[in-house]
């Protein structure tokens, strides 16, 4: 019994020396809890949100100000027509437009009835649902408030539009977003233990005697997966259009550029992984748990990043799946083009960059 209690006693000494053990068994389980309480989340907040105002008097002022005033919605501007309507939604910021119809308060007073339209961009169906019930409660509440000295009561009468997705697929969400994780989690998984797998099988000798320059060995390493991958964007695109009616707006050759684009930053970040790494399984638990779960919780592909915590939004910036997303959405379903989303896609070039870089600048110091 001693020796076996001595061989269990050991047992703790070697868990507890190894800091990584240590950071699997305690570290890991803390930061996961952390993000998804946080992070994970059916509430929005500080939605940015548009005002087109026909009849700018003073109760919809009012109703514009208990609006702006509640920590669901973030007034982001006031627009003059409809035509700014579309112009609005493409740029991607605002995600609900409220139009107070003309000489509202005069109806109100006269007919006991007032219209407000409630236009949200409807590319994902449950933040559409979710803006369009807030919005809803806050005008029901406003009318009962006034209501307590009115009689007969008033009503605000609410019309609902929906941009983009007006039978509230929830495919043109998840064939997006399964595709981004898809493309993120293969490219940079497969990429991240091509290097290692060198070391491991000793044939990293052979490349480091050969004529290859270290860019030349990155892009052999990497052009192979990226043919693959592509293949594997292809087949999504095709599946999702022919068997869910997912449409595609926009053009297809800026589609292609972007998928490609996306790819080649997964790759690089793959490939930075394999040289840091000094094994396959080391490169594989940081390929799955470093980018699994902030793919699926900090790219907005499920919950909406304006809800989340300031520090967890501005981790969400670093994750390219993230400006994937906005990209591929905005071109699949609103036919966005590149004076669109050139901001998003400077950030992926910028990305993909950076990460060949230190790839290479890893493996020259390799070299010596």
């Amino acid at each position: 019994m001693k020796r076996f209690l001595g061989f269990v006693t050991k047992e703790f000494y070697h868990i507890f020396r190894d800091k990584r053990t240590m950071f699997i068994l305690f570290g890991m389980p803390i930061a996961q809890i952390m993000l998804f309480g946080f992070a994970i989340t059916n509430e929005i907040n500080n939605v940015k949100i548009a005002i087109l105002d026909k009849s700018k008097d003073t109760e919809t002022q009012k109703i514009i100000n208990k609006i702006s005033a509640s920590k669901y919605f973030h007034l982001e501007n006031q627009i003059t027509t409809e035509a700014q309507i579309e112009s609005i939604f493409h740029k991607g910021k605002v995600k609900a437009v409220l139009v107070f119809e003309k000489d509202f308060i005069k109806n109100l007073q006269t007919q006991k009835q007032g219209k407000v339209q409630v236009i949200t961009d409807a590319t994902d169906p449950n933040i559409a649902n979710t803006i369009t019930n807030y919005i809803n409660s806050i005008l029901q509440n406003y009318i009962q408030e006034i209501n307590k000295t009115n009689k007969p009561t008033y009503q605000i009468q609410t019309q609902t539009k929906l941009y983009y997705n007006p039978e509230l697929k929830s495919v043109f969400t998840f064939v997006p977003g399964v595709m981004t994780v898809i493309l993120m989690l293969v490219s940079a998984m497969m990429t991240s233990i091509t290097i290692t797998r060198e070391k491991e099988l000793g044939t990293m000798e052979v490349l480091l005697v050969s004529p290859l320059k270290p860019f030349q060995v990155i892009i052999g390493k990497v052009f192979p997966y990226i043919f693959l991958s592509i293949v594997n964007a292809t087949i999504i695109l095709l599946l999702g259009y022919f068997v869910f009616g997912m449409p595609i707006n926009g053009s297809l050759f800026l589609l292609t550029f972007e998928t490609i684009l996306f790819i080649i930053t997964a790759l690089s970040l793959g490939i930075f992984i394999s040289t840091v790494s000094n094994s396959q399984q080391i490169a594989m638990m940081i390929s799955l748990m470093g980018l699994m779960l902030p793919v699926i919780i900090l790219s907005g592909f499920i919950f909406p990043i304006s809800s989340m915590p300031l520090p967890l939004q501005i981790i969400s910036n670093i994750i390219p799946a993230k400006w994937f997303i906005i990209i591929i959405k905005a071109i699949m379903l609103k036919g966005a083009t590149i004076d669109i989303i050139w901001k998003e896609t400077l950030i992926l070039v910028g990305m993909a960059l950076f990460f060949i870089t230190l790839s290479v600048k890893n493996y020259k110091i390799r070299l010596e």
